[in-house]
C-alpha cells in the first residue's frame, strides 16, 4: 500500500484516547513508508493525524474545498495541499490518490465518505479494502446496525465483511494488507433460484 486515505473528525471528540489513536495511526503509516490522504485541516483528530504524520517523516496530502479553506481550518505545514471547488470533487481525489480507506471516529461526514467508498467497492467500482478504527468501541453501536442490516436480507454477509475492523494500528494495516474483495453481485435474489 503507497496510500491510505483516512475519515476522521474535524474535531476531537470527549476522549482523549481517540486523539492519542490518531497521532499513533498518523506516526505508524510514516514510519510504516504508507503515505497519507485526508481532508487537509488542522483542527481536530484530523490536524492531530497529520500533525503525527509529519512529525514522523511521512508523506501527507491534504485535499480540501475552497469553501472549507476560506473558513481558515486548512493545515499550513502541508507541503501538498490540494484545493478543490467541491465536496464530491474532494472525495473523488482522495479516493483516486489512496490505495485503502480508514475510518477512525467522527461525525456525520466521516460516516457519510466511509459509506460512499464502502458502496462503490460493494458495487464493484473499485477494489480497495475498507476499514474502521474501532477505537474504545467507538462504532460498536454502528456494526450491530450493519449486521441487522444482514440479517434483514439488505446486503449479503459478503459485503458486510469487506468492511474490515479493527483496534490497533497493526492489527488493521495487516487487514488491509491481506483485503481480498468478494464476488459477488450486490442485488440479493438476482438470477438465484
Amino acid at each position: 500500500m503507497r496510500r491510505i486515505c483516512v475519515f476522521l473528525g474535524s474535531n476531537a471528540g470527549n476522549r482523549p484516547e481517540y486523539r492519542e489513536a490518531a497521532v499513533a495511526f498518523g506516526t505508524r503509516l510514516a514510519r510504516e513508508g504508507i503515505g497519507l490522504v485526508y481532508g487537509g485541516a488542522s483542527v481536530g483528530l484530523m490536524g492531530a493525524l497529520a500533525d503525527a504524520a509529519l512529525a514522523a517523516g511521512g508523506e501527507v496530502i491534504g485535499v480540501i474545498p475552497r469553501g472549507i479553506l476560506e473558513r481558515e481550518v486548512a493545515h499550513k505545514g502541508l507541503g501538498d495541499l490540494r484545493i478543490v471547488g467541491s465536496m464530491h470533487e474532494r472525495k473523488a481525489l482522495m479516493a483516486e490518490l489512496a490505495d485503502g480507506f480508514v475510518a477512525l471516529p467522527g461525525g456525520i461526514g466521516t460516516l457519510e465518505e466511509l459509506f460512499e467508498v464502502w458502496t462503490w467497492a460493494q458495487l464493484g467500482s473499485h477494489e480497495k479494502p475498507c476499514a474502521l478504527f474501532d477505537i474504545d468501541g467507538y462504532y460498536e453501536r454502528l456494526l450491530a446496525f450493519v449486521d441487522h442490516v444482514v440479517e434483514e436480507g439488505f446486503m449479503r454477509p459478503a459485503h458486510r465483511d469487506m468492511l474490515l475492523v479493527a483496534d490497533d494500528p497493526e492489527k488493521l494495516l495487516a487487514l488491509l494488507r491481506g483485503y481480498r474483495p468478494p464476488s459477488v453481485t450486490k442485488w440479493i435474489g438476482r438470477g438465484e433460484r
